[in-house]
């Protein structure tokens, strides 16, 4: 029976994993190397269970109580010692994750399973770094994760029955909905978003559209609640490379190739809300949208 959470990563996704499990009663510890990471990621936390007061959808007793749930930590050692689940949230980087579930195995207790929140990397290739590949398994929250009710759940080659069995019921317990999806680069979600949004940059690389248009069309003319192109910046166009890179590698299909543009954005620090800058400006300048032109001329 899962009590007992480490969250490893204080980001955008590893602070709503955090929140999510706390406001439902289980006892988390987020872990992360820097301790202005993880006063960071408590702020964002307070900050959107405040949001959720104002809304009228959570009482003041509940934030306090969700917030007495995490604990924070910069050493993983003391963290892991008694938990049931680790859900790791780091960058989406292999050989960072390798390097994480290696040590994960060597520390944790045997009985622990070992989640990666990974939006496309392949869960068998991580659990071949462990010792217990039967305990590990993909657990994929969509972002905003205190909002979101999907949860991929992904199995790797050796993933145990049991474990997909535990996993998927615990996230029913968080309120979410999970599917379960097979080892596939991209799974479900990003296989079919990533390529649509590369589409939309290559649209707007192409002078089809600028960015305004581009979204436009697809909120009123396909009813997404967001463009691609502004999703694209809210998950960050690094993150939306990254993705496209495991999947352009892993099918050697020239479909899932990035497109120059997102390419050069990421040289150029161009990476969305994170950075002030994507395709959209979130600071008081208003450069972002002319960044097109910049890389397309």
């Amino acid at each position: 029976m899962i009590k007992n959470v480490t969250v490893i990563g204080a980001g955008t996704m590893g602070n709503g994993i955090a929140q999510v499990f706390a406001q439902n009663k289980f006892q988390v510890n987020l872990v992360d190397i820097s301790q202005d990471s993880l006063q960071r990621g408590m702020a964002n936390i307070e900050k959107n269970l405040d949001r959720m007061i104002a809304k009228g959808t959570l009482q003041e007793s509940d934030k306090n109580e969700a917030l007495s749930h995490i604990e924070t930590s910069t050493g993983l050692k003391t963290a892991v010692s008694h938990t049931d689940l680790v859900v790791e949230a780091a960058s989406e980087n292999l050989d960072i994750k390798l390097g994480i579930f290696k040590e994960l195995d060597n520390i944790c207790q045997e009985s622990t399973i070992l989640a990666t929140n990974t939006s496309s990397i392949s869960i068998t290739q991580i659990a071949a770094a462990t010792s217990r590949a039967d305990k590990v398994i993909g657990m994929h929250f969509m972002n905003p994760v205190p909002i979101m009710k999907l949860v991929e759940v992904i199995r790797g080659y050796s993933t145990s029955d049991e474990v997909t069995s535990t996993v998927m019921e615990l996230s029913r317990k968080l309120g979410k909905i999970p599917t379960e999806v097979n080892d596939f680069p991209g799974f479900v979600a990003n296989r079919i978003l990533m390529p649509m949004i590369n589409e939309a940059i290559e649209a707007l690389f192409h002078g089809v559209g600028g960015v305004s248009e581009i979204d436009t069309v697809m909120k009123l003319g396909m009813a997404h609640p967001m463009g691609p192109l502004q999703l694209a910046d809210f998950i960050g166009l690094d993150v939306c490379l990254s993705i496209l890179n495991v999947m352009h590698n892993g099918f050697k299909n020239p479909k899932y190739a990035p497109c120059p543009l997102l390419i050069n954005m990421v040289a150029a620090g161009k990476l969305g809300v994170k950075s002030g800058e994507g395709f959209y400006d979130y600071s008081e300048s208003r450069k972002a949208e002319k960044v097109s032109a910049q890389f397309s001329s």
